[in-house]
This record gives structure tokens, sequence and C-alpha cells, in this order.
């Protein structure tokens, strides 16, 4: 996985509040074994907090001057984004909004931009009070996605995924994932409170997956804005199984059955291993985000 060196990274679609103690309210959900349950009840890669009934709070994270000012100082290129995490997720944010602006004006449709929150510990959010166990969301209320870094080395040690830089791009093109389903009114399908196998829970998440292999499709050859040149330039096979990797280590039934010793398709949230590594591959193999009707 490759970024163009001297491309401009855009750090205003990045908001820095790592470090920063979020006022009022409290979150429900906390660490440890809470944080284990949270996730098998099926929060991970998911859309807002208050699905686990997390408290309201403030729900304008603040970044401090100094972590804000530290990515805008060290993530300003490409090459930035080769050699520091933060950075790459910067420019993974830059070029999935740049390919789906790009999709929404071909099909005469508006898209609008999502900001991704990097944070640790909590987060105050308009979905409610949320902490890092609850893995990366998207909230609907505020148009943004939430992820602290920290996930990406729990995804290696306690879901067992091979990791590597773009099983991060893939939770990330998940999450935007959620936010195009969102401006195109699919997203309120998971809001009726349905779990299991057949669930529109689970049909959402699959479909945020195919997404995320569609933007991955077209990564290498969706123009930047300011460059005109794409900003990801080389993604190997190595990455795409990255990817596939991620995404079946995060399926309900691998979760289930590391965490509480039994598959439970009733109540399922997110799909299989098997499902989740199809639907992002199916994204992947056709570019075509008619082909994620995951509904049909």
């Amino acid at each position: 996985m490759q970024f163009d060196d001297d491309a401009d990274l855009d750090t205003s679609e990045v908001q820095d509040v790592r470090g920063s103690r979020v006022p009022g309210g409290r979150a429900t959900i906390g660490g440890g074994i809470v944080g284990i349950i949270a996730l098998i009840l099926g929060l991970l890669f998911g859309v807002g907090p208050e699905q686990l009934g997390l408290t309201s709070g403030d729900s304008d994270p603040a970044a401090t001057a100094s972590t804000q000012a530290q990515v805008n100082q060290a993530c300003r290129t490409g090459s930035d984004a080769n050699t520091r995490e933060d950075c790459r997720i910067v420019a993974v944010v830059n070029s999935v909004q740049d390919y789906w602006r790009a999709e929404f004006t071909r099909r005469q449709g508006r898209y609008t931009d999502a900001r991704t929150v990097m944070f640790t510990g909590r987060v105050g959010t308009a979905c409610g009070t949320a902490t890092s166990a609850v893995g990366p969301f998207y909230c609907p209320g505020d148009r943004q996605v939430y992820l602290d870094l920290g996930f990406f080395g729990d995804l290696r040690t306690k879901f067992g995924s091979s990791g590597g830089p773009f099983a991060q791009a893939y939770v990330v093109a998940h999450e935007y994932g959620h936010h195009v389903q969102n401006l195109m009114g699919t997203l309120q399908r998971a809001q009726d409170g349905q779990q299991g196998a057949n669930s529109n829970a689970v049909k959402v998440e699959l479909q945020a997956d195919c997404y995320a292999g569609v933007w991955a499709h077209h990564a290498t050859t969706t123009p930047d804005e300011t460059t005109g040149r794409p900003l990801l330039t080389r993604l190997t096979p190595e990455d795409i199984q990255d990817g596939l990797d991620a995404a079946a280590a995060v399926g309900d039934d691998r979760i289930q059955e590391k965490f509480q010793g039994r598959v439970t398709p009733e109540t399922w949230t997110h799909g299989s291993a098997a499902q989740r590594r199809q639907w992002f591959y199916n994204g992947y193999t056709t570019g075509d985000m008619a082909r994620c009707n995951t509904f049909g």
C-alpha cells in the first residue's frame, strides 16, 4: 500500500482529540470484560453507540491545540502517510472521500463530507458518550466517524487479524460505507432493533463491507482533487488479503466462538466471517456499488 509521496494531505477531514478529556456525561461501557461483551453485542465496525444504550454526553469533542496542530504539522504529504499511522488514516480518509464525491457526482447526486475523529479513551458524540471498547463506529447524528488508533493493535492481538496498513484502510472505508448509506437513506434500516443472521442490521453491515471493497477497486485510479493524480498509487494482492483477513476476523461467528465459546446466529448484528469476506471481495472485484444490494 503506497501513497503518492508528493501529494498534499487534507487534514481538515480529520479531527484529532487524542488525549482530550470529555466533559460531562459518562460512558456506560468500559474496558475489560465489559468492553468485550460490548463487542460481542455487535457495535464493532458499527453505527452509533446509542445501539448499546450509551449515555448522552458532550456531542462536540474539542481538539486541543497541541494534538490538532501535531497532525496538521506532521501530516502534510503522501510521504508522511507512508511513514506515520495517523497520517495514513488522514490519507485513507482523503482517498475514500475523493472516490465517493466523484461517484455521487457521476450519479447526479451530492456527497457531503464526513470527518473522522481520532480519540483515546472516550469521546462525546451526537450518539452518546463512547469508550474505546466499542471499536470504530459511525454516528449518523453528527455524520462523523470515530476511531481510536489503539483498536488496530486489538485487531491483531484480540481478534487474530494479520493486520497491516490495508487492514486499517478497510476499517476506515467500512465506516465511510455507513456514511454513504446514511446519505442514501438506507442506514435507517438497521435501526429496527432486530438481530439475527437475516436481520437488517447484518445486511447494513455487509453492504458497508461491500462499499469498502468498491472504494478499494477504484482507489488507485481515483484522482486527487488537488493534484489530478491518484493519492493511493499501489495496492498489492497482499494488501487486499489483509483487508479480507480483517473482515473475517470481525465476523460475528469468529467473535462469539472466541469470547463466549459458542456461536449464536440469532444474535448476529454484523454477519459471519465468510459473509464479510464475500461482500468486501464482491465490492472489490466488481467496483460497482449497484452490486452491493445485500437486501435483495
